[in-house]
């Protein structure tokens, strides 16, 4: 159980960081996108799955490379 802990297993880690995080960011992002397109007058249902399709690249992109970033640095030992 120790060896899932050792540095061999950062990829491991970062891809189950990046799921974890995955659907409460697109969340946010599909939140923030919609209330943007509400102001600027658009919001009908089309639009939100549009925009939920968006948040779901966005979310990807935005999880998979803090996760990287995140646990290349926790695993490297700090500064």
């Amino acid at each position: 159980m120790a060896d899932l802990f050792t540095q061999q297993y950062w990829p491991l880690w970062t891809v189950a960081l990046a799921l974890a995080l995955f659907l409460p960011v697109r969340r946010l992002v599909w939140t923030l996108y919609v209330r943007r397109a509400q102001r600027f007058g658009g919001g009908d249902a089309a639009d939100q799955e549009r925009l939920k399709r968006r948040a779901g690249v966005t979310a990807a992109l935005i999880c998979l490379v803090f996760s990287y970033l995140y646990m290349s640095y926790l695993f490297r030992g700090g500064p």
